[in-house]
C-alpha cells in the first residue's frame, strides 16, 4: 500500500503513536485521551491529544469504528481534518445508542484515514451536460 509521510506531535508522552491494527487497514487507530460518559443522544468533541502535520494535497478524515458503531451506537461526527490544520485533533462522537457508553482514555474511539485531495476549479455555466440518469436521486436505480 502506498504511504505518505505525516509529522505528529503528543500533548504527553503516555499518549500512543496512532498506528493501523492489522496489515491492509485503511484507518489509524485514534485513542480518546480523556474519559468521558456519554448519555443517549449526547455529543462531545473527545480530545486525542494529537497534533498532525498532513501534507499538501492530503486530507484527513475522521471515520467510525464499525463495532463501536454497530454494538453501541457510538458514531463520529464531522471529521475532516485540512492539511493546513496544526491544532490538536478532537473526535465529535455521538451516542445514538439507547444506554449511556463509557469512554475511557486511552480506548480506541475511530478511525483516521489519509486520501489524495483535489480542489475545484469552478466555471460557471448557464447549462449543464447531460447524463442518462441527470437529476434522479434518492433510490432511482432501484431496490436490488
Amino acid at each position: 500500500m502506498p504511504t505518505v509521510p505525516v509529522q505528529i506531535s503528543k500533548k504527553n508522552a503516555e499518549i500512543q503513536t496512532p498506528a493501523y491494527h492489522r496489515p491492509g487497514d485503511a484507518g489509524l487507530d485514534l485513542r480518546a485521551n480523556e474519559s468521558i460518559t456519554l448519555a443517549p443522544g449526547q455529543r462531545y468533541p473527545v480530545k486525542t491529544g494529537l497534533h498532525f502535520a498532513i501534507p499538501d494535497g492530503v486530507v484527513g478524515l475522521i471515520k467510525d469504528r464499525s463495532g463501536l458503531a454497530l454494538k453501541f451506537g457510538l458514531h463520529t461526527l464531522a471529521g475532516v481534518i485540512d492539511s493546513n490544520y496544526r491544532g490538536e485533533i478532537m473526535v465529535v462522537l455521538i451516542n445514538l445508542g439507547e444506554k449511556e457508553y463509557q469512554v475511557n482514555t486511552g480506548d480506541r474511539i475511530a478511525q483516521l484515514i489519509l486520501l489524495p485531495c483535489l480542489q475545484a476549479d469552478l466555471t460557471t455555466v448557464s447549462t449543464l451536460p447531460e447524463t442518462e440518469r441527470n437529476d434522479s436521486g434518492f433510490g432511482s436505480s432501484g431496490k436490488t
